[in-house]
């Protein structure tokens, strides 16, 4: 496991260090033998506002050979969000380990029920000051996957939906019903 620690409005003292790489440790033994060269990134930063009550932030980046997991915890010191990034982390790494175990026993996501037609909109009107605005943008890079692949990362990000390439190249869009099961969107 590489752990590389970074700071934001802050410095990474010595000790902060060891107290990350004793805590983050333990990952590599949770995560499956498969993913050992894993890549740990640890972003230690402090918010200056002084109304924010936890201002001590510990992100954590997770990068495997399946999913990335990530984390991001906040404290009144440092220590305690890098603890309980570190318990948060391991949760996630546990139930990735378990999902890429238990598979058997259920369809593939590609053989699931076509969605259904989308449901009106409600029709309720935007902010007051107007239209809805764009207010992000993301890019990243895609590796192709399978639609099972694509649903186990979207679990470990904690996200409803998740778009990825499949296998032929073409973008698929995996989702989380209300049912609890998984949607599958791909182009016509």
């Amino acid at each position: 496991m590489q752990l590389q620690v970074k700071g934001r409005n802050t410095s990474v003292t010595d000790a902060l260090f060891d107290h990350a790489e004793q805590k983050l440790e333990r990952l590599a033994r949770i995560m499956p033998p498969w993913d050992d060269a894993m890549t740990v990134e640890l972003e230690l930063s402090v918010e200056k506002n002084p109304k924010i009550e936890r201002p001590q932030i510990a992100e954590v980046t997770v990068r495997t050979k399946g999913p990335v997991l990530r984390v991001r915890e906040s404290a009144e010191d440092m220590y305690t969000a890098i603890d309980q990034a570190a318990r948060k982390l391991e949760r996630q790494a546990r139930r990735y380990r378990d999902r890429r175990k238990s598979h058997a026993g259920r369809p593939p996501l590609d053989e699931l029920a076509p969605a259904p037609p989308p449901e009106e909109l409600s029709g309720q009107p935007g902010d007051a000051e107007g239209e809805p605005q764009l207010m992000k943008r993301k890019t990243f890079d895609m590796t192709p996957m399978t639609a099972e692949d694509a649903a186990l990362s979207m679990e470990m990000l904690g996200h409803d939906f998740y778009v990825f390439r499949n296998e032929d190249g073409d973008v698929n869009v995996v989702y989380r019903r209300r049912d609890g099961n998984y949607g599958l969107i791909v182009p016509g």
